[in-house]
């Protein structure tokens, strides 16, 4: 049915989906609808929409004008199944929960199918994610920059995260949630030596007690910021209580380190393999995953890079190498069709020579006990 499916609507697949609009490849992006950035509340660091702009509006606006392209075709489904149609993967079969009884063939594959965090559970958290509470500090960093800063993860991951917020806040508190113990100390030492020396040269306090919830007391955008400028503060404020009742905190934003997963398992179970719960991808090959035809890119591949930018890139990228392989596999279509016979005649005269060629391989020699004959008696 299609040169390509593209898995997932998020930047990275709309930047593939873009580049093979270019070159009138035929192209169905299905989409689920979930996004890893839903949650937040502008996009930052993005040329052209860094502020006043949500995930959203860029995924409209993107998709507005990739639809002036004839040959794509943008459809919102959960792609639940995705198995090779034959032993080479020439293409592959795709099945969607919102049509399960309906298949979807193509030649190529591009996974775009993101990250998903992992949050606790802690009250306030999901809540407030994207909000004030972010996890990259190019991303939100700027937003809050000289404002009360709290860190939240395990102890083991201050240290690095202190050192990529460190010209941004100089007001840190690490809320380390019970995770300052023996073993995290060892630990921490083997990922950042002399950490300690370092928080202190940074005046970062660790605060160790179990956090019981984080309360949001003001909101950091009103609606009104001028998206035509580069960075807009948001003054957030958030109160950190403890189990123990006592002395709560407060801090303008967080900075959080938490684990991830796949968003989507389809990759997973197409064969693609895994790496630090990334789905390989080759970068010298176009971010070619281990399974012929099948593409990974944006947040769930092994670039282990996850911003705007970088998905934007990866899905240009792909879409360059597999126009090329799309070109190649055609061309040589092509030439060996333009080699073979044409006609009727033409294909019965070849039948015909490699026939009399394996009769005379088989046939014995005249007088011998297996001659049979000429061929043409």
């Amino acid at each position: 049915d299609y040169d390509a499916i593209i898995v997932g609507g998020g930047p990275a697949g709309l930047s593939a989906l873009s580049g093979l609009a270019r070159v009138r490849r035929k192209i169905l992006l299905l989409d689920s609808g979930k996004y890893r950035n839903a949650p937040t509340r502008h996009m930052h660091d993005v040329l052209g929409f860094d502020v006043g702009v949500t995930p959203a509006y860029f995924r409209w606006a993107a998709r507005q004008q990739i639809a002036q392209y004839d040959t794509v075709t943008m459809a919102n489904a959960t792609v639940t199944k995705i198995v090779p149609g034959d032993a080479n993967n020439t293409y592959f079969i795709i099945s969607t929960a919102e049509n399960p009884t309906t298949n979807i063939t193509a030649r190529k594959v591009v996974l775009g199918t993101g990250l998903r965090d992992l949050l606790p559970s802690t009250p306030g958290i999901r809540e407030n994610w994207g909000k004030g509470i972010f996890w990259c500090p190019w991303c939100d960093g700027h937003e809050h920059a000289d404002q009360p800063l709290g860190l939240l993860g395990t102890l083991d991951n201050v240290a690095s995260s202190v050192r990529e917020m460190v010209t941004l806040n100089s007001d840190v508190v690490a809320f380390v949630n019970g995770s300052d113990t023996a073993a995290f100390r060892t630990t921490t030492d083997k990922k950042f030596p002399r950490w300690e020396t370092y928080l202190q040269l940074h005046n970062v306090t660790i605060d160790n007690r179990t956090i019981a919830r984080i309360e949001r007391l003001q909101n950091g955008t009103n609606g009104t910021e001028d998206p035509s400028l580069a960075s807009v503060p948001e003054h957030d404020l958030f109160r950190v209580e403890f189990d123990d009742g006592r002395n709560p905190v407060e801090r303008a934003a967080f900075l959080a380190s938490w684990p991830d997963e796949q968003a989507s398992k389809v990759g997973e179970e197409l064969g693609v393999q895994l790496y630090g719960g990334r789905l390989y991808a080759d970068p010298a090959n176009g971010l070619i995953t281990n399974v012929p035809g099948v593409y990974a890119i944006g947040d769930a591949n092994t670039d282990n890079t996850t911003n705007v930018p970088h998905a934007l890139f990866s899905g240009k990228r792909t879409a360059v190498f597999l126009h090329v392989r799309l070109a190649r596999e055609d061309a040589a279509k092509e030439l060996d069709a333009a080699a073979a016979p044409t006609t009727t005649v033409e294909r019965r005269e070849m039948e015909h020579s490699h026939a009399r060629s394996l009769w005379n391989t088989v046939n014995g020699k005249p007088g011998e006990l297996l001659y049979a004959g000429r061929f043409d008696q």
